[in-house]
């Protein structure tokens, strides 16, 4: 599998726990696809003499140069060992595409960053000051090497003038080291054959400071890519950490929710078989079950009045099972179930039906072990069905799903370090 391939799935399965680590992840790609090449970058505001100082350092006219914004893209060039990017001026489109090329340059793709600041301009702006603080914190921590380059210092009046002007500068980049240079000097002492010029223009030691930062290179991403993936590292295991936390809080409720619903079901079913002893302990036959003739009319017979007794305990046991389910969410049937008549539309209704006429009914359902046992079965399937616990056991299901997603992030994290590091 190529380095491609990797950062493909890193992309793939690791992004989705850590969207926020999209630039880091953007960082190790572009460090994988250097095949062996470092990145120099240009950095710096408009008109500052940036692609100028890309042509005297190359020693060769690559990059356009104008006295107006010319550099509207990422330029790029390779020569020898070194691919040299020229980004658009930070103050051309900030809010815009320019801004997006400058911004890549700096932080996606180099490996070393020239910050050129043109002297004529004077001290650095709040924008510029802001970058190159940021660029020198990141060196602490990626090891990419940042230097601050002072343009067009031909441009002074005296090097009184030059020199007030760097102080200032460095006053505002404490031990941040300058380095004054004249592309315009340089460019007449080559063609002039002027080698004082040359000297005095400041690209020869430049040059040689660059070289010196182009030998740090291939340490300086070996650390960065050994921090970005301790970061990347870190966060996962935090990320499943936090996850399997979350599944096992979910399942403990489930299981707490579950054990509450059945104590209390259960603790109704005691206090009925309690309430209902005294009518159905009494002695001689059972009185509902004698039937009435077409003779007794609508007259009050024994008959009439046991069975209304029975129906009187059996009503109240009912409003204290469906208290219990209404408190547990769990007193409706599910949508699937639901028929025209809506009053039918109750759990208590599909489990108990809507009457008891016999004390053999009542014994059934509240003092035999089997018929006890069959009615809480039943209604704590309903209670499973009702919609907080489907809610429920989606967000256990879910909680599932993301510990599985954090396990392949962590194998991908695992497997694309275990790959040769970038030089």
């Amino acid at each position: 599998m190529s380095a491609a391939d990797f950062i493909d799935r890193a992309e793939r399965d690791i992004l989705p726990v850590l969207p926020a680590r999209a630039p880091d992840i953007a960082r190790l790609r572009a460090i994988a696809a250097q095949d062996g090449l470092a990145t120099v970058t240009v950095v710096g505001k408009y008109n500052h003499g940036k692609s100028r100082l890309l042509n005297e350092l190359m020693g060769r006219d690559t990059f356009a140069v104008a006295d107006r914004r010319e550099t509207q893209a990422l330029g790029e060039a390779v020569q020898g060992a070194v691919r040299w990017l020229d980004a658009p001026g930070l103050d051309a489109d900030v809010a815009g595409a320019d801004d997006d090329f400058a911004q890549q340059a700096a932080w996606l793709q180099s490996d070393v960053r020239l910050f050129v600041h043109s002297a004529k301009s004077g001290e650095l702006d709040a924008l510029e000051r802001r970058l190159l603080e940021r660029l020198c914190a990141d060196a602490q921590t990626t090891r990419r090497q940042t230097l601050l380059v002072v343009t067009q210092v031909d441009q002074m009046a005296d090097d009184a003038e030059l020199a007030l002007v760097s102080a200032a500068i460095a006053a505002q980049a404490p031990g941040v080291a300058l380095h004054p240079v004249s592309a315009t000097r340089h460019r007449r002492g080559v063609e002039g054959g002027k080698k004082l010029l040359i000297e005095k223009s400041g690209i020869p030691a430049l040059r040689a400071e660059l070289g010196r930062a182009l030998e740090r290179v291939p340490a300086a991403r070996a650390c960065e890519t050994a921090r970005l993936w301790e970061t990347i590292d870190g966060e996962l295991h935090a990320a499943r950490v936090q996850r399997q936390d979350r599944l096992d809080h979910l399942l403990l409720r489930q299981t707490n929710e579950r054990a509450r619903f059945e104590a209390d079901l259960s603790a109704v079913f005691d206090k009925a078989r309690d309430g209902l002893q005294h009518l159905l302990s009494g002695p001689g036959p059972d009185r509902a079950l004698e039937p009435d003739t077409a003779a007794d009319g609508f007259r009050l017979t024994v008959g009439r009045q046991e069975r209304a007794l029975v129906q009187v305990a059996y009503s109240k046991v009912c409003i204290q099972i469906n208290a219990v389910l209404t408190r547990h969410g769990a007193n409706e049937l599910p949508a699937a179930q639901h028929t025209v008549a809506h009053s039918l539309n109750s759990v208590m209704v599909a489990v108990l039906g809507v009457s008891a006429k016999y004390r053999r009914d009542l014994r059934k359902m509240f003092f035999d072990d089997a018929g006890r046992a069959a009615l809480i079965r039943d209604f704590t399937r309903y209670f499973e069905l009702s919609a907080d616990r489907v809610a429920l056991a989606e967000s256990v299901e879910q909680a599932r799903v993301s510990i599985a997603e954090a396990e392949r992030a962590q194998s991908a994290a695992a497997a694309l370090q275990a790959q040769p590091a970038a030089g």
